[in-house]
């Protein structure tokens, strides 16, 4: 056994600058890099149908993820259990945020929902597996993070406590992913009624030991009131809403009913006593009052706690808690798994029980075959380049060949042409040619008679 030597370690002292160094800085670096790189973000949301899933996504990032154009997976998949993925890059004040969101279209939708959720573990755990194939390749320049890093939980209104499938679904993933349960559709709940329902809630999910997300301690005095008044407030009844509405000057969010609509709170109404009898305005407000609900107005609904602790304030702990916690927890169970000889007994795939060194040499073995079937390829559309070219000078000699023999017979042609006319010609030359002789004649014979006849005449 090789002996170590002992190394004394000195206690850390602090040391004044004299003067500016510069690592001071460092945050400033830590903060550019992180800008320029980007961030990733994966929301899981689970629930039955029609709980409002997708616009509450878009209330929650002021966007329509889900429109009309491009509705949401439980409007656009038959209602199966399957698991949906959206991408969407959002940019905020410089920031880039690529928003990964996950849907469960058919959830709980059927009449036996038996394993129901397995398709959902059967997801976290392969994004989980794929980061851990990235973490253990030797090329790890790009690793996307595509963890889920929430899960939002939509509980059906029905005031009575959870079902039987919202305890089993929780249960099978508290230790998978952050479970952040929400009361869907709170409006059709009474404040007493949502009161009661929300204990209810928190009692069940004690009694069956389900861990929650659990929102960390700060160091604020405030902050911690704030985080405290968070807690009291799980599970979140929340409402969401596509329709803008322009209410006393200002554009919010929020459900407008029949009988009219109103900015302010049921809970911003003077005592009935303090109104000097006159209660039949303040029964108008309060009827105005219950036309109208602001998501965005915290009297309303725990929409604003949700957004604030979701995206504002805690969205870096979920992903901390996500690597830190769940990441680790499904990592360990995978490496449990590998026995001494290198053998993974877990029978799934993965790059776990391989040495560096053999999952360097399969890494090259791989880029050589990539290489070799890159060059094959590359040779064989070569080669069909290269036929193509004979084909088409092949195909260009023949056609000029049978343009030559076309040209050569047209010149053929006019030279017989030519030739005919040529010996026409030279008939009519020598016809012309012999008529003109024989008028000559004529005229010399004529002349010559006409000399007899006068020297007859002269005789005489």
């Amino acid at each position: 056994m090789i002996e170590r030597p002992e190394t004394a370690v000195s206690s850390i002292a602090q040391r004044n600058l004299e003067g500016y160094v510069g690592f001071a800085n460092l945050p400033n670096q830590v903060y550019r890099k992180s800008v320029k790189r980007g961030f990733e973000f994966t929301l899981m949301v689970v629930g039955e149908s029609g709980l409002g899933k997708s616009t509450l996504i878009n209330s929650l990032f002021l966007t329509d993820l889900y429109s009309k154009d491009y509705p949401g997976p439980s409007h656009r998949i038959k209602k199966t259990v399957q698991v949906e993925q959206s991408k969407v890059l959002i940019k905020e004040g410089g920031v880039q945020l690529t928003l990964t969101i996950v849907d469960t279209p058919g959830f709980g939708d059927a009449v036996d929902n038996s394993n129901c959720w397995q398709p959902v573990i059967n997801y976290i755990d392969s994004k989980c597996e794929d980061f851990l194939n990235a973490e253990s390749r030797v090329n790890r320049r790009s690793m996307p993070d595509n963890r889920v890093h929430c899960c939002l939980y939509f509980i059906a209104p029905s005031g009575h406590g959870l079902k039987p499938l919202d305890i089993e679904f929780m249960k099978r993933l508290h230790d998978k992913v952050n479970v952040i349960p929400l009361i869907a559709k709170a409006d059709t709940l009474t404040p007493e009624e949502c009161h009661l329902f929300k204990k209810q809630i928190m009692k069940e999910i004690q009694e069956h030991k389900i861990k929650i997300y659990e929102f960390p301690d700060v160091d604020e005095d405030e902050d911690n009131k704030l985080v405290r008044k968070i807690k009291e407030k799980m599970p979140l009844a929340v409402v969401g809403s596509n329709v803008v509405i322009e209410v006393n000057g200002k554009k919010v969010r929020g459900r407008q009913y029949p009988w009219g609509v109103a900015e302010e709170g049921i809970f911003e109404l003077p005592p009935l006593e303090e109104t000097g009898g006159q209660w039949l305005a303040w029964e108008a407000k309060r009827r105005d009052c219950l036309s109208f609900i602001n998501v965005e107005n915290g009297e309303h609904c725990d929409f604003t706690v949700l957004r604030n602790m979701l995206i504002r304030t805690h969205m870096q702990d979920l992903k901390d808690v996500t690597n830190n916690v769940h990441y680790e927890n499904y990592r360990s169970k995978k490496l449990a798994a590998v026995t001494c000889n290198g053998v993974d007994t877990s029978k799934t795939k993965g790059q776990l029980t391989k040495s560096p060194l053999a999952q360097m040499e399969e890494e090259r073995r791989e880029h050589v075959m990539k290489m070799k079937k890159m060059e094959a390829e590359m040779e064989q559309v070569f080669e069909m380049k290269v036929k193509e070219k004979k084909q088409k000078l092949k195909d260009s000699e023949a056609e000029l060949e049978r343009r030559h023999e076309q040209m050569k017979r047209n010149l053929e042609a006019q030279y017989k042409e030519l030739e005919e006319k040529r010996r026409v010609f030279e008939e009519e030359k020598a016809n012309w040619e012999a008529q003109q002789r024989i008028l000559e004649q004529q005229k010399l014979d004529a002349s010559k008679t006409m000399e007899k006849n006068k020297k007859k005449g002269k005789i005489f």
